[in-house]
C-alpha cells in the first residue's frame, strides 16, 4: 500500500528540499505548488538535476512537456490527472482552509495519490485535519533551521540591509519602493501578479546585491527562496476579495519566516503606519504555535454534465463532514451562472460534451479583472467558436494579441497588458482550442516575455538608482572602485555618471534625492581618493599660465574654482583659502594651499615690481621714503590734493629719486604708469577691497578706454584705483588726463580758449562730452554758434609770390554742370557750427587749491598758485604763432615740426623754455 506522509513544520525548515529529492528517488512524480512563481523556481533546480528532457512545467499560462516527461512541476489547479505517478506532492497544504482556492487545495488532499509515496508538506496547524481526512497518513515534524525573534516598530530610514517590507496593494507596494528608494537609493519589487519573468530579474537585483531591499506582498510567504535578514509588515491587513481583514497568527507568521534562510537567524517586526504587534502574538509566531484548522474550504468535485443546471446543481451540493465547510461561490461557478442563463449558449449546451466544453471555458481565469461582464461576454465568444467550428476564431485571436504586443507606457500600463495577455496565454494552454496551438503557445509566450522584460525595466527605473546600487554593491563587496573623470569633468565611478569634479570639489548629481545623494557621495568620495591626489601632484606642478584671479577674489585652476583670496596682514600680502573637499585628505589641502600662496605671491611681485623694488630701495631716505610707504600704501596711485602737503615739501633730489622708480608727479595724480595697465589694475581692486572687507568687488574697467560712465554711488576712491578722475558725467584715464593738462597748460584760460582737435582726439569725445568733462575740470564752457566756414583748397588757402589774393567766386561758380543751370535755386542758409569757450571757474579741490602745473613753476623760482596764468601760447613751436590781445591767428596748412617734448615734471623745464623764446 502506498505510503502518506504528512511533512509538517515552520517555514525555513526544508520542506520542499526534501519533498525533491523524495520525487527525484522515484522514476516519475508530480509535484504542485501554490504560485505560478515557484514553480517555475522548483522547475528550474530540478532541471539543473535531470535536465530539460525529462522535466515538465505545467501552469495556467506556461505548459512546457517534453516526449520523454517523468517528472512533472505544476501549479496545484494544473496538475494532470491520472498520471498514475510514483510519487505526488502538494505543498503549502495549509491553502486548504484558503477562501478563494482551497477547495483546490483540499480535493488534491482528499483524491491525489502517488502509486508508491504520497506527500503533502505544509504548516503544523492542517495535522489535525489531514489526521481525520486521510487514513493511515504517518507525521513528519521538521523544526526550523534557525530562530526568529521580534524586532519591533522600525522606521523606514533605519531599516537594517536584506529586509522585506511587506504590503497588501499594489498602490501600497508601489508607495513604499518610492519610500525605499528615496531613503535607500532602491528596492526589488515582488508580486504573484507578476510574470516569472519579470519576477527573476526583479529577485536577481537583490540577490547578487544591486539592491539591498525588497518590496513584496505575501506571495514571498510561499515558498520563496529569498536572502532575507528581516521582514517589517507595513500592514497588518488585508482584502481577500470580499472584505478588509486582519492577517491571523499564523498567515503572519507564513510572511514573517521568510526572514532568515537555513542556518541563519531572522528576525520581523513592522514599519510605517503599522502598530506594534501583540504579545501573544509575538509569542505564537516566535514559538511556531498556532490554533489548529477546524475547518477545510471544500467544493464537490462529483460533477453532473447532464445540463448546465445540473451541472450547477452539483457544484453546490454540500457537506455533513466535520472538517469541510462548502467554499464561497467563486469565479467559475458565477460565471456559468451568468452564461448559463444566456438564451444562445442554453440552447448550445444541450448535452453532455457542450456542457463539458462550457465548464472548460468557464475555468478561464479572470486575470484581468476588468469587471464579471466583461469576463463574461469573452467567456461567451470562446464558448460558441469552440462549440460551433470546434476552434477559437484566430484571426479574432491574433488582433487580442497583437493589440497588447506594445512596450511602451508606464509600469500600470505594462502590468495590465501582462494581466491581458495571461489570459489569452491561458486560452492558448488548452488543448485543441486553437487551430495552430503550438503557434500561438509561443507567440503569446514571447509577447509575455517583451512585457516582462518592459515592466522590470520600468520597474527598475523608477524604484532603483542603478548608480547608487552598483556603488553599494561594490562597497559592500569591499572592492575597488574605479573612478573615471573626462576632460570635462565629468566623474563616472564604475561607468554610472554619478557628478562633476571642479577642482578639488566634487558636485554630485542633483537627480537623486538627499537620502541617496548621501549614499552616492559616501560612494563616489570612496572611489575619487585616488583621484584627489593625482589632481593634487598636477596642478602643484602647472604653469602660473594656468592659474588666474577673478575680479571678485576668487582663484582658477582653468575652469574650475580652486580657492579664494581673504585678508592678510598687509595689503600685498593676501592669504589663499583652497576649495578642497574633506573627503580628499589634509595633505591633497595642503598641497593645494602652497601651490595657490605660491602663485599669488609670485602675482603680486611681478605686477607690482615697480612698488616693490622701490619698497626694497635702501637709498631712498627721510621724506622720500615716507612719500614713497604712502604711495604703496595707496597702490600706486593717489590724488595730487591728498597730498598736496606732502609734495611741496620734497626737494628735487627726493622727487628725482622717486622719478628713477618710475613716479610721475601730474598735476592731478601721483602715480606710476606701469601700474596702469589692465592686469595691475585688476589685482589692485581685488586687494584693496579684500583688505578693506568689501562683500562685492568693483571690477575694472575694460581695457583701453580712455574714458568711462560715472556711475552713481562709486566712490571716488574706486575710479582712483581704476586709474581714472572722475570729471562731469565721465571719468577720464589718470595718464591721458595728464596730457590734456599738459595742453590746457599753454591756453590762455582767463581770455577764453576753444578746444583744438588734439584735445579732443586725446579723450575721444564729441565736443558737448568735452565740454562736460571741462566743467568737471573746474572750466566754465560757454556754448556759442557761428556759420561755418567753408574749407578752402591748399593753394588757394597759400598762393604763390607774385598772385593776386584769391577773390570771392559767385556762388554758382565752382558748382557742378547740373548746378549751373539758369534754373538753380539760390544756395541755402549758411551751415551753422556748435562752439565752446573755456575759462577758468576756479574751482575748489580736496587737498587746496586749484590745478597746479606739475613741476612747472613760476617767476622767483616758486611753485604756481591759483588758476593756471595762461599768459597766452607757449611759444616753443608746437603751437603755431598766434599773438596775444585778441588778434588773429593764422595757421599752417603743413603741420609744424614738432620738437621733443620737454618733460613738464623736470624742475628744468620752465629754463628751457624761456632759453627758446630767446631764440
Amino acid at each position: 500500500m502506498p505510503g502518506i506522509t504528512a511533512v509538517l513544520g515552520p517555514t525555513n525548515t526544508g520542506k520542499t528540499h526534501y519533498a525533491i529529492e523524495r520525487m527525484l528517488a522515484h522514476r516519475t512524480g508530480v509535484i504542485g505548488l501554490p504560485l505560478r512563481l515557484l514553480a517555475r523556481e522548483v522547475y528550474d533546480r530540478i532541471v539543473a538535476l535531470r535536465g530539460p528532457s525529462v522535466v515538465a512545467l505545467v501552469t495556467g499560462e506556461e505548459r512546457i512537456v517534453p516526449e520523454r516527461t517523468q517528472y512533472w512541476v505544476c501549479t496545484v489547479e494544473a496538475m494532470p490527472e491520472g498520471l498514475g505517478a510514483d510519487f505526488v506532492a502538494i505543498d503549502e497544504i495549509q491553502l486548504c482552509a484558503d477562501p478563494e482556492r482551497g477547495h483546490v487545495f483540499t480535493e488534491r488532499l482528499l483524491n491525489a495519490r502517488g502509486l508508491h509515496e504520497t506527500l503533502f508538506m505544509g504548516s503544523d496547524t492542517m495535522r489535525g485535519a489531514i489526521a481525520a481526512l486521510v487514513p493511515k497518513v504517518q507525521f513528519m515534524r521538521r523544526e526550523r533551521f534557525s530562530s526568529l525573534t521580534y524586532a519591533g516598530s522600525k522606521k523606514i530610514s533605519r531599516m537594517p540591509g536584506r529586509s522585506a517590507i511587506v504590503g497588501f496593494s499594489v498602490d501600497n507596494l508601489y508607495a513604499l519602493a518610492e519610500l525605499m528608494r528615496r531613503q535607500k537609493g532602491g528596492v526589488a519589487v515582488v508580486m504573484g501578479a507578476l510574470s516569472p519573468r519579470t519576477r527573476n530579474a526583479q529577485v536577481a537585483m537583490y540577490q547578487n546585491g544591486d539592491v539591498d531591499y525588497l518590496v513584496a506582498t505575501d506571495a514571498i510567504g510561499m515558498g520563496l527562496n529569498l536572502d532575507v535578514n528581516h521582514v517589517a509588515f507595513s500592514a497588518l491587513s488585508k482584502f481577500d476579495g470580499r472584505r478588509m481583514r486582519r492577517l491571523a497568527p499564523n498567515e503572519l507568521a507564513q510572511i514573517a519566516g521568510r526572514a532568515g534562510r537555513y542556518m541563519s537567524d531572522g528576525s520581523f517586526g513592522v514599519t510605517g503606519e503599522a502598530q506594534p504587534l501583540e504579545d501573544e502574538v509575538v509569542e505564537a509566531i516566535t514559538n511556531h504555535s498556532f490554533t489548529p484548522l477546524r475547518k477545510l474550504n471544500w467544493r464537490n468535485s462529483d460533477l453532473q454534465y447532464g445540463t448546465a443546471q445540473a451541472l450547477i446543481a452539483s457544484l453546490e451540493v454540500g457537506t455533513d463532514d466535520e472538517w469541510l465547510m462548502k467554499a464561497r461561490e467563486a469565479d467559475d461557478l458565477i460565471a456559468l451562472r451568468d452564461l448559463a442563463d444566456d438564451p444562445v449558449v442554453s440552447a448550445r449546451a444541450h448535452d453532455g460534451k457542450s456542457v463539458r466544453l462550457l465548464w472548460d471555458v468557464c475555468r478561464v481565469p479572470d486575470f484581468r479583472g476588468i469587471s464579471q461582464t466583461e469576463h463574461v461576454t469573452l467567456l461567451h465568444r470562446l464558448f460558441t467558436d469552440l462549440h460551433e467550428y470546434g476552434r477559437v476564431n484566430e484571426d479574432w485571436f491574433a488582433r487580442q494579441v497583437k493589440r497588447i504586443d506594445r512596450t511602451d507606457g508606464e509600469i500600470d500600463t505594462l502590468s495590465k497588458r501582462l494581466a491581458y495577455i495571461r489570459t489569452w496565454t491561458y486560452v492558448a494552454q488548452r488543448n485543441g482550442w486553437l487551430a495552430d496551438e503550438g503557434h500561438w503557445r509561443g507567440e503569446t509566450r514571447a509577447v509575455e516575455d517583451r512585457l516582462s522584460d518592459a515592466l522590470h525595466a520600468a520597474l527598475t527605473k523608477r524604484f532603483v538608482d542603478r548608480r547608487t546600487s552598483v556603488l553599494l554593491r561594490r562597497l559592500k563587496q569591499k572592492e575597488g572602485l574605479v573612478a573615471e573623470v573626462n576632460d570635462k569633468g565629468e566623474v563616472s565611478v564604475e561607468g554610472e555618471f554619478v557628478g562633476r569634479l571642479e577642482g578639488f570639489r566634487f558636485r554630485q548629481d542633483t537627480s537623486s534625492s538627499p537620502d541617496e545623494a548621501k549614499t552616492l557621495r559616501q560612494a563616489s568620495v570612496a572611489a575619487l581618493a585616488p583621484e584627489f591626489h593625482l589632481r593634487a601632484d598636477r596642478f602643484y606642478n602647472a604653469p602660473d599660465t594656468e592659474l588666474d584671479f577673478t575680479e571678485q577674489g576668487g582663484l582658477m585652476w582653468g575652469d574650475s574654482a580652486v580657492g579664494k583670496l581673504v585678508k592678510g596682514d598687509d595689503i600685498l600680502r593676501p592669504r589663499v583659502q583652497a576649495f578642497v573637499d574633506d573627503e580628499a585628505g589634509t595633505e591633497v589641502a595642503e598641497k593645494v594651499t602652497r601651490r595657490l600662496q605660491h602663485f599669488i605671491d609670485r602675482k603680486v611681485a611681478g605686477l607690482f615690481e615697480p612698488m616693490l623694488g622701490m619698497q626694497k630701495d635702501e637709498a631712498l631716505t627721510g621724506l622720500a621714503r615716507g612719500f614713497a610707504f604712502r604711495l604703496i600704501e595707496a597702490l600706486g596711485i593717489i590724488p595730487r590734493g591728498n597730498v598736496a602737503g606732502e609734495v611741496k615739501e620734497l626737494d628735487q633730489d627726493a622727487r628725482g629719486s622717486l622719478r628713477k622708480h618710475g613716479v610721475r608727479f601730474g598735476q592731478f595724480t601721483i602715480f606710476m604708469p606701469l601700474l596702469l595697465k589692465p592686469a595691475p589694475t585688476r589685482l589692485r581692486l581685488v586687494l584693496w577691497s579684500l583688505f578693506n572687507g568689501l562683500d562685492e568687488f568693483p571690477e575694472a574697467p575694460p581695457p583701453g578706454l580712455v574714458t568711462i560712465p560715472v556711475i552713481e554711488g562709486v566712490g571716488d576712491e574706486v575710479y582712483t584705483l581704476s586709474g581714472y578722475h572722475k570729471a562731469g558725467a565721465r571719468a577720464i584715464r589718470i595718464d591721458m588726463l595728464e596730457r590734456l593738462a599738459d595742453q590746457l597748460r599753454a591756453q590762455d584760460s582767463k581770455a577764453g580758449f576753444e578746444a583744438n582737435p588734439d584735445m579732443l582726439s586725446i579723450t575721444g569725445m564729441t565736443l558737448e562730452q568735452f565740454a562736460d568733462l571741462m566743467s568737471g575740470l573746474g572750466y566754465k564752457a560757454e556754448k556759442g554758434e557761428r556759420p561755418k566756414a567753408k574749407p578752402v583748397s591748399e593753394a588757394e588757402a597759400t598762393p604763390e609770390a607774385g598772385e593776386a589774393e584769391p577773390q570771392p567766386i559767385p556762388e554758382t561758380e565752382g558748382a557742378s554742370e547740373a548746378e549751373a543751370t539758369p534754373d538753380a535755386e539760390p544756395s541755402a542758409e549758411p551751415e551753422v557750427e556748435v562752439y565752446y569757450t573755456f575759462t577758468w571757474a576756479g574751482f575748489a579741490r580736496k587737498g587746496g587749491g586749484a590745478p597746479r602745473g606739475g613741476e612747472r613753476r613760476g617767476q622767483g623760482g616758486k611753485p604756481q598758485g591759483g588758476k593756471p596764468k595762461g599768459k597766452g601760447p607757449r611759444r616753443d613751436g608746437d603751437r603755431g604763432k598766434g599773438g596775444q590781445g585778441g588778434k588773429a591767428k593764422t595757421f599752417s596748412s603743413r603741420p609744424p615740426k614738432k620738437d621733443k617734448p620737454i618733460d613738464p615734471d623736470n624742475p628744468f623745464a620752465q629754463a628751457l623754455m624761456g632759453l627758446k623764446d630767446k631764440k
